[in-house]
């Protein structure tokens, strides 16, 4: 179903940002008001373990699943990554689990050098593999993105030869902005 967009469009906080975890929890919660009372919360986790800057995503997944939440459905992890090879067996996996799935995709993405070390949250879905010029199915009602490196030269080594330090805080944000949002969430609907 189509929803009305938010009128603000993107957002764009960076991981240094200390009210960056506040910004993005924020606006995922106005997001997430929208859900009609059938539909549960799928959060995606994209990439690979096998590649620094493309492991963003099972990272994050791995962070969120700590919080052991039965609000939410998640794949992607370190353990079990979503990545090209099988992303269309789990998209059907979680279309046979959840009746009205409202997805949201998580993953690395390439940038300017300005825009490095920035996360975005914008309505529609991701799509994995194009920085790296691959077509793979687009993933997400709503999705993050996390800028982790410089795009458009060699881009697979510049994946591979992207900071962890800067990975694994830029995953961790996500992880807590997530899972504030979606607690927040939760915790309005039982009240109603």
């Amino acid at each position: 179903m189509i929803r009305a967009p938010i009128d603000n469009g993107p957002l764009k906080v960076f991981y240094t940002d200390p009210a960056a975890s506040l910004h993005l929890s924020s606006r995922l919660g106005i997001y997430l008001q929208r859900l009609r009372p059938h539909e549960r919360i799928a959060v995606v986790c994209l990439g690979t373990d096998r590649s620094t800057g493309d492991a963003l995503g099972p990272l994050a997944g791995t962070a969120l699943g700590k919080f052991r939440s039965s609000a939410f459905d998640l794949y992607g992890t370190i353990a079990d990554p979503v990545h090209a090879m099988n992303l269309d067996s789990t998209l059907e996996r979680l279309r046979q689990n959840t009746r009205y799935p409202f997805v949201i995709g998580v993953d690395a993405s390439l940038g300017k050098p300005a825009s490095v070390g920035s996360i975005h949250l914008d309505e529609g879905p991701i799509h994995p593999g194009a920085g790296v010029n691959k077509k793979l199915t687009p993933v997400g009602d709503i999705h993050l993105s996390g800028v982790v490196n410089i795009g458009g030269i060699l881009d697979h080594y510049v994946l591979q030869s992207t900071r962890l330090h800067v990975v694994m805080r830029m995953a961790d944000l996500i992880a807590r902005s997530l899972y504030a949002a979606i607690r927040t969430y939760s915790n309005e609907r039982a009240a109603e």
